[in-house]
């Protein structure tokens, strides 16, 4: 229950997917924190739609992160976090940018702060805080600000109607994708291919996820595959919650859409290269199985399957 008198209250969490998904148990915490205070999230574009539907804000902003040029823009975003009357501000982006943030409400009056920033009145000073998995991060620097027992992100409020995909009733999620910039952290195209026929044979449909930037991708692992069902840029967060939810199993790289799998409870394989560290960033779900090698080609299709089976069964 609220006993801070703060007031209005802003919470910052920008993205990305993966970063904002783990921030969901954060912010259903802080909502229950401050159960009759407005709620402000301040969020980027992708996010907006999900956020609102989410029921934890009041209301939800879109940050447009101005350019460190765009004057104008900072003036506007800054007069309008000065408008809000906040009492007191949750940073779970904790950034360089959030900090930022901090500033545009000198000369004042400044609201109670929780973060890394060195004047916040609540400051996460945890030196080891960079060590820390995200989850761990964000719960303990909400302690700090009085507000314990910070629970798993739920998803159970994200439905939507998925029947225009005209999907199996058996069916496996597949996300091959990822940022572009990180090719290493990627399963081969040709193993997720192999992946695709094996499901078909065992009368699983594979169906593949991905942002329409990541089409030609999905659309070559799919031509292999002809019960595979190409959705790259089709579909929205509410609607990969809600397949999460129906899929028999998924198996994807370490990419935002793996964290929203298997925060909605799909028994998912992340696969991880030495690129990423599970120990800090590791999707966390009912049933999440991480698969780690040095190079991802060196996981074979066999142990995925095998993996899969263990998962499906239990």
């Amino acid at each position: 229950m609220d006993t801070s008198g703060a007031g209005p209250v802003l919470v910052i969490k920008l993205g990305a997917l993966g970063d904002f998904i783990q921030a969901l148990g954060p912010l259903a915490s802080i909502r229950r924190h401050h159960p009759v205070s407005r709620i402000t999230l301040l969020t980027t574009a992708p996010f907006v739609d999900f956020a609102s539907a989410s029921g934890y804000a009041n209301e939800v902003w879109c940050d447009e992160k101005p350019s460190a040029l765009a004057v104008l823009e900072w003036l506007k975003l800054r007069k309008r976090l000065r408008s809000g009357g906040y009492g007191r501000v949750y940073d779970l982006q904790t950034s360089d940018r959030s900090a930022i943030y901090y500033r545009l409400f000198w000369p004042g009056p400044t609201p109670e702060w929780s973060g890394i920033v060195a004047e916040s009145s609540f400051p996460h000073t945890n030196p080891g805080r960079d060590f820390m998995h995200t989850i761990e991060r964000q719960a303990e620097q909400l302690r700090m600000a009085g507000i314990e027992n910070v629970r798993p992100a739920d998803v159970s409020w994200a439905t939507a109607d998925i029947e225009r995909f005209g999907l199996a009733d058996c069916f496996a999620l597949l996300v091959p994708g990822g940022a572009i910039h990180r090719p290493d952290k990627r399963w081969p195209q040709s193993c997720y291919g192999e992946l695709a026929e094996a499901l078909w044979a065992r009368e699983i449909q594979p169906v593949l996820l991905g942002l329409e930037n990541e089409a030609g991708l999905l659309q070559d692992i799919a031509a292999g595959c002809a019960g595979a069902v190409n959705l790259a840029g089709r579909t929205d967060l509410m609607e990969i919650a809600e397949m999460s939810r129906r899929a028999i199993t998924a198996v994807g790289n370490d990419t935002g859409p793996m964290h929203l799998i298997a925060a909605a409870g799909c028994p998912c394989i992340v696969l991880y290269s030495h690129k990423s560290d599970p120990a800090l960033c590791a999707q966390r779900g009912a049933s999440v199985s991480i698969l780690r090698r040095e190079s991802l080609d060196q996981l074979s299709v066999d142990e995925v399957l095998t993996e899969a089976d263990s998962l499906i069964v239990a």
